[in-house]
């Protein structure tokens, strides 16, 4: 077991322009928690920065997308018995110093805590807004709870989270899965934060791909999850 509770899993795909300011912050501020760079089959040169750096890496062989490299780091976490894991971006645009809040909510039980941009704010009104604004009323209608950044790529995950990804569910860490796990009885909560700009580089949410983007979501969050098996270890008690 190691001595620190909070790893942070940072899933790089082709980050060189980002991958060695995000984790000399993470290592230089915030060295009470641990992190592993999971690097996705990148084509530039993440590994290489990563690896010259002596930073804690796991290096695919191919791209395997979101879903894979944060279940990489999820197994990860499970077999070195971390208490939470925080999903953490590659780009700049998360702050390590939201996860103490976040860890006091999973302290006092929630076993998915989202760093939301609009817990204590209003959300701005926007296409990718609106778009996350009927996610978050997808949500609610199938399964009663409110979220109010649900597209947030900040999360933490309980150990009991941990052990789901790593071992039974291999579904991408997006909307339509905290929605699945709710249904499954897991507690969600949330806290206030705010992202900064991509520090570098481009973002493969482009207009086009984020209207695709939240259109896969909705149809997942309202249909597509009454037909997935119900027997996780959160439909207990």
């Amino acid at each position: 077991m190691y001595k620190k509770e909070v790893l942070l899993i940072i899933p790089a795909y082709n980050e060189e322009a980002n991958i060695a300011f995000v984790v000399d912050e993470i290592a230089e501020n915030y060295p009470e928690f641990d992190y592993v760079v999971i690097d996705d089959g990148s084509s530039d040169d993440t590994k290489r920065i990563c690896k010259n750096r002596g930073y804690n890496i796991i290096s695919l062989s191919v791209n395997l997308g979101l879903a894979g490299a944060f279940q990489t780091g999820m197994r990860y976490a499970y077999q070195k018995g971390y208490k939470y894991a925080v999903q953490f971006d590659g780009d700049g645009q998360h702050s390590a110093k939201y996860i103490q809040a976040m860890k006091v909510e999973a302290d006092n039980g929630a076993e998915i805590v989202i760093a939301s941009r609009f817990f204590k704010k209003k959300k701005p009104m926007s296409l990718r807004m609106i778009g996350s604004s009927l996610i978050s009323l997808a949500v609610m209608i199938t399964t009663g709870t409110r979220l109010t950044d649900p597209t947030s790529g900040m999360r933490m995950y309980s150990s009991r989270a941990i052990e789901e990804f790593a071992l039974n569910i291999n579904y991408g860490p997006e909307p339509d899965t905290v929605s699945y796990l709710i249904k499954q009885g897991i507690r969600v909560s949330e806290v206030q934060a705010q992202m900064k700009e991509r520090q570098g580089g481009k973002s493969y949410l482009t207009f086009f791909n984020s209207i695709k983007y939240m259109i896969r979501m909705l149809v997942s969050i309202i249909f597509i999850q009454n037909f997935r098996k119900r027997d996780l270890k959160y439909s207990k008690k």
